[in-house]
């Protein structure tokens, strides 16, 4: 896989695991909800099960004991009032998007249930915002990954097809989303999710993460 040429004229990237580093996000919330219900928070590596069974829809009930939905409205709000603040970009991904940028339109689709405007402040912060022609959060679709929705509001938005586009993310649903489109789908490993995991998905390309891309972009 280390010698696959991609050619692409629109790029879609995740943003948490795959353009930042949201694992501090993560346990910090969770440390949060569990306060919340009066239960002492677990270890990291348990608060990291938490997002990872999330994105795949499968219950974190042997991990929080009581109400679920009360510990997840503490937790989901937490994360996104503290994401832009705990959160840090993958190191030399700026240079990357810059490189990108000149090959291809970049795009970026998350599935935080927040306004646009709120990825943008953040992407900004990061100094990363300007190569990205369009955004889509989870308020922009009916269906989150890994329905295509998103990223065929992508396609619609930069004006060109699906078979024209690479989607990279961290998580089997990205690969999931991708293949469910029809675009070149990307796996990196700088997010929640395993190898082997990701390997079951058949992605056109494993990397360890985003920066590595521009080599396989011809």
């Amino acid at each position: 896989m280390s010698e696959v040429k991609l050619k692409a004229k629109g790029i879609f990237f995740d943003l948490d695991g795959t353009i930042v580093d949201s694992r501090d996000a993560y346990v910090e919330a969770a440390r949060t909800a569990f306060q919340a219900m009066g239960q002492k928070p677990p270890e990291a590596k348990a608060a990291l099960e938490i997002p990872r069974r999330l994105e795949q829809n499968q219950p974190i009930n042997h991990i929080v004991k009581g109400d679920i939905r009360k510990f997840l409205d503490v937790y989901l709000s937490t994360y996104y009032a503290i994401s832009a603040e705990k959160t840090k970009p993958i190191p030399s991904i700026a240079t990357t998007l810059e490189t990108l940028s000149k090959k291809a339109k970049l795009a970026l689709i998350t599935m935080r249930n927040v306004p646009k405007k709120a990825i943008t402040a953040e992407l900004k912060h990061f100094n990363i915002a300007k190569h990205f022609t369009h955004i889509v959060t989870a308020l922009d679709t009916h269906k989150p990954k890994p329905s295509p929705e998103a990223l065929i509001n992508c396609v619609k938005a930069l004006n060109i097809q699906i078979c024209d586009c690479i989607i990279v993310g961290d998580s089997i649903n990205d690969i999931k989303a991708g293949k469910a489109a029809g675009a070149k789908t990307v796996a990196v490993l700088s997010g929640l999710f395993t190898h082997k995991e990701l390997a079951k998905q058949q992605p056109d390309l494993i990397l360890k993460n985003a920066t590595k891309l521009p080599n396989h972009i011809t």
